[in-house]
């Protein structure tokens, strides 16, 4: 099998996690600076084989898009036009940057090592990741 990739894009900074070959296990891979975000697939993708890319929806309460949509849709098309042979799944966000948060103060790190956005991009896509695992588990 194939890895799966996640994106947790944002305007500054993205979070990437990766599943491992069995597409089993959900593992924190890197943040990058989005400018730099496509140059970085480009890359990942000649040394790994993944076989879908998925990204995280922004989504109001009520299900509508939030206002950060409308930053991700154009860059969810620049994807399917740049890798037309991976699939390009959708997962709906809400709360992953609370919940990121949230672990990585349960995890006992120091005050100034929590406040690394960094850290909380690639938390929430591993948890984007995971939840389209989840979600692909139980549809089988």
């Amino acid at each position: 099998m194939a890895r799966i990739l996640a994106i947790d894009y944002g305007q500054k900074r993205t979070g990437l996690a990766v599943s491992d070959d069995l597409q089993l296990i959900a593992t924190p891979l890197t943040t990058v600076e989005t400018v730099k975000l496509m140059d970085f697939l480009a890359g990942y993708f000649a040394k790994e084989n993944v076989c879908c890319i998925v990204v995280g929806e922004p989504k109001h309460l009520n299900n509508t898009p939030s206002e950060s949509a409308r930053f991700i849709e154009p860059f969810v098309n620049l994807l399917k036009k740049a890798y037309p042979d991976k699939e390009i799944a959708r997962v709906d966000e809400r709360y992953t940057s609370k919940i990121a948060s949230q672990a990585i103060v349960n995890s006992g790190l120091h005050k100034k090592q929590r406040q690394n956005k960094a850290l909380v991009d690639t938390v929430s896509a591993t948890l984007i990741l995971q939840s389209y695992m989840n979600l692909k588990n139980v549809k089988k």
